[in-house]
Formats: structure tokens, sequence, C-alpha cells
């Protein structure tokens, strides 16, 4: 009996010490950051689109020419040891923000590691992607639900023809001319910056600048350098419309992108020195709280009635278009909003391989009210960024959900600023904004 104690004894003893030998085995999370961000730079060679922006050492950065063809095995073994040794951490004695650290870093990784496994031939279907890259569950909406929102549109449009024609030609009222766009977007970047830096301590040296470009797939892009710095581009491919004016000055500036990568780089990098936070990898479940947080971030700025008062006064004489039918065109534009996700579905169906691509870019002309040119580019955008999509209606829906539950409501206004700010500033993913 004496002997049997005792084997038990040592039997529990070697389990505790073998416990506590991967708990001090676990690499420190400082180390773990370093040879993540290293890893995700050399995969950023092979493909323009994996690292949006980076503003860490410079030595991290890789040497050299890179081989020929991407080394998926070293890639892939690397990021594994990571990630076994982030799920080795102990997290008993860490406070909440650090805990969110780790899990926010494990998610990170698991998007890298399945970005290179994708690469390699790893067939997914559109919400396996999701799932895996963003962290998110994308809602599926029946054809007849966006069917029901094209009748509510269509009673409120003049005009003779489909709904997408008539949309098209009442909205023509509403652009931009060319010659007028970078007055009219100054204006509202100027009146972004303003209301944010009201609410929000930046940095003194904070600043973007404004390019007009074409020939992309997106409508406007920012790309974050370093030291509260960053190159806006917006694409004038396409006819550019009044509301877009506050919408890219908002998503891509103020209290945006722009905002979204100076304050992760204040608080993160700088003051805490969590270096992972120095590579921004695109396919992440970063994206989601980037995309989506930008788009709210224009309701936080501009709530409806001060927005619409704002443009009438100054934006659209700058613009030099009629402001009398502006409180029409917005409440038109409130019900087409509601159409947005008919543009995931089209992105679902199509990289599924249920639709064609003139299938999707028609649905996108139906039930988007692209004109044809248009929806053709977007279908480039699907295939270059895939799920990637879903980033911005699932994400501004997620993030306007969170802020609301912890008291930023539309009649709370400082609050859902203050709210806002924090989530800006610290680790956060789809399913961590559920909790």
């Amino acid at each position: 009996m004496k002997k049997a104690l005792l084997l038990l004894l040592a039997v529990s003893l070697w389990a505790c010490s073998g416990t506590d030998k991967k708990e001090q085995n676990a690499l420190p999370m400082d180390e773990l950051a370093e040879r993540y961000v290293k890893t995700v730079l050399k995969l950023g060679q092979y493909d323009s689109d994996i690292v949006d922006a980076y503003y860490g050492p410079e030595d991290w950065k890789p040497n050299g020419t890179p081989a020929d063809s991407l080394p998926a095995e070293e890639l892939l073994t690397e990021l594994r040891l990571i990630q076994e040794n982030l799920e080795a951490q102990e997290l008993e004695n860490l406070t909440e923000l650090e805990k969110r650290r780790v899990a926010m870093f494990q998610k990170q990784v698991l998007a890298v590691i399945t970005k290179i496994e994708m690469v390699q031939g790893k067939m997914l279907s559109f919400d396996e992607e999701a799932k895996l890259l963003y962290d998110a569950n994308p809602p599926h909406y029946e054809q007849a639900y966006f069917d029901s929102l094209l009748t509510a549109i269509d009673a409120e449009l003049p005009g003779k023809g489909s709904v997408a024609e008539r949309w098209s030609a009442y909205q023509a009222k509403f652009e931009i001319p060319k010659n007028k766009l970078d007055t009219v977007f100054q204006a509202a970047i100027n009146e972004a910056r303003k209301r944010t830096k009201a609410h929000y301590e930046l940095p003194e040296n904070e600043n973007f600048k404004v390019e007009f470009v074409t020939d992309k797939p997106w409508s406007g892009y920012n790309y974050f350098q370093g030291n509260g710095y960053s190159l806006i581009q917006i694409n004038t491919d396409f006819p550019i419309y009044i509301q877009r004016a506050i919408d890219l000055a908002g998503h891509e500036g103020y209290p945006g992108h722009h905002v979204f990568n100076t304050l992760l780089e204040q608080h993160l990098v700088n003051e805490k020195g969590w270096k992972e936070y120095s590579v921004y990898p695109l396919f992440s479940p970063q994206s989601l709280i980037a995309e989506g947080s930008a788009n709210y971030g224009v309701k936080v700025a501009f709530p409806a009635e001060e927005r619409l008062t704002f443009e009438k006064d100054v934006l659209f004489p700058l613009a030099g278009l009629d402001a009398s039918e502006a409180e029409r065109y917005y409440n038109i534009l409130g019900k087409i909003n509601k159409l947005d996700f008919a543009g995931n579905e089209a992105a679902r169906r199509y990289l599924n391989g249920e639709i064609t691509r003139e299938q999707a870019a028609d649905w996108l002309v139906k039930y988007n009210f692209y004109d044809k040119g248009k929806a053709l580019q977007r279908t480039r955008f699907i295939d270059r960024y895939r799920s990637y999509v879903i980033n911005y209606n699932l994400g501004q829906e997620l993030v306007q959900q969170y802020v609301e539950r912890h008291g930023g409501t539309a009649n709370n206004p400082e609050k859902r600023w203050e709210v806002f700010g924090e989530l800006l500033s610290t680790p956060n993913s789809a399913s961590m904004l559920k909790k």
C-alpha cells in the first residue's frame, strides 16, 4: 500500500513537473512577436497585398532577393511554432488586456497560416474562409429579402425603367465635378479632422496626403506609413457622388483607417512594445475591425442630421450642386444602404462556383445599382480580395453593436466617442466583440 502511494505521488509530481516545464518552455511574447513580424514580412515578398502596413524596426525586414517560389513549408513551420507557444502561455497572472493580446495574436497567426495554405491550393468555401481569416460568420440572406427592399426603393424613385436605371439617372444630379473633387474632399477632411481631434489626443505630427488615381479595383485606399502618417488614394475611374466625400474622408481618414493605425501604433506598439502590431497582414481578423470601424466611424463623427446640415451648407455649394433635393436623396440612400449585404451574396455565390463572373456582375447591377462597367470592376475586387468583402458591412454591424452595448448610443454621443476610441486602441476581433 505504501509503495502504491509513493508511486502515485511520483506520477503526480512528474505530471505537474511536465506541465510546469511546458509553461516554462513557452517562448516570451516579445520573442514570438518578433518572429511573427519577420515571417509575415517574408511572406509579403511574394504577394504585395499581404502586408498592408509595417512600421517596426528597419532591420526586421528581409534582406536580399527572395527565392523564386514561396517557401511555404518553412513559413508554416515557423508560424506553427509560434502558434504552439501562444497556446502554452500562462494566462493566470495576466491582466485582461494582456489576455486579449494573446487571444488576438492567436487569431492573427491562424489567419496567416490559412492564407499560406490557400496559396498552396487549399480550397475553402466562402464561409470557411471568412471564419479562418477574419474570425467571422457571415450572415446569409435569401434573394427574396433583397427583392423586398427593391420594391420599397422603387416607390421612391421618379421616372421609368428599372430601379437601377432610374437611380442612376437620379443620382447623376449629385456627381462631384472632377475639377472640384480636391476642394470638396479637403473640406470634408478638415471637418472630419476637427471633429475627431475634439475627442482624441493624436500625435502632433499625424497627417496624411490625398492622391487621385485611376485603374484600381477599389474606390479608396489608406497606405499607413508609420509615425502617424498615411497616404490616401481616391480612385476616379467612375463618377464620385457628393456623399462619398464624407464617406471616404471618414473611412480612410478621420476617424477611420488613419486614426485606427495611428492609435494602434501610439498605444500598442510605442507605449506597450507589442511589436506584433507593427505589421498589419491584410487577410486577418484585424481587417474586420479596421473596415468595420472605418465605416461606423463616419456615423460617430457625422450623426445623420449634423451630416446633412454640413453637406447642404458647405459641400453642396463647393461642388456646385443644388442642395434642395438633399433630404430626399439621403432618404433614398438610406434605403439603398440596406441592400449592402447583397454584394456579399454575389461574392459568396461567385467564389463558391455557383454563378459566373457575368452573373455576379448582373447581380451587382440589379441589387447594388452599379453600372455594368463598375460591376465588372467589383468582380475584379472579389477575385483579388475574396471574402474580404464581409469586413465592411458585417464589420460595421459588429462594431456598432459593441459600441451601443457599452453605452455608446446615438443619444449619448460623448460615450459613443469614448467606447469607439477604446475599441480602436485595444486588441479586438469579430468574436471578441461579442463578449
